[in-house]
């Protein structure tokens, strides 16, 4: 299965990433095709903008590594649109306007959309 990880990052001690390098490993484990938006924000930037960002504040991302936000949601919801079979998401993802528009996105092409602990 295609797979989309979505969950909150922003004003989350560095974005979360580590929970979402944990949910990709675990899903690839499994034998599933994860696009990783953690993955996607580090090859874009050429550097780990988590590190070092206690807050998760998008500011010091921009400013420090040329994090654009706008890019980062249009490749997601590329691959959302173009490629999955499923968007799983992560505790909290309620929270995170990008995790809904998302989540909203999936469903809106009918798309399944399951908590983590539910894939197997």
């Amino acid at each position: 299965m295609k797979i989309y990880i979505a969950g909150p990052m922003r004003g989350i001690a560095e974005f979360n990433f580590p929970a979402f390098h944990a949910a990709a490993a675990d899903l690839r484990g499994k034998g599933h095709e994860v696009f990783n938006p953690a993955e996607r924000d580090i090859i874009a930037t050429g550097v780990d903008i988590s590190k070092g960002n206690e807050t998760g504040d998008n500011s010091i991302a921009e400013v420090k590594h040329g994090f654009n936000l706008r890019e980062a949601l249009k490749d997601d919801l590329e691959f959302v649109c173009l490629h999955a079979d499923a968007v799983v998401v992560l505790p909290g993802w309620e929270k995170s306007l990008g995790a809904q528009a998302e989540v909203a996105t999936a469903r809106a092409l009918s798309l399944r959309v399951l908590p983590y602990v539910e894939v197997a």
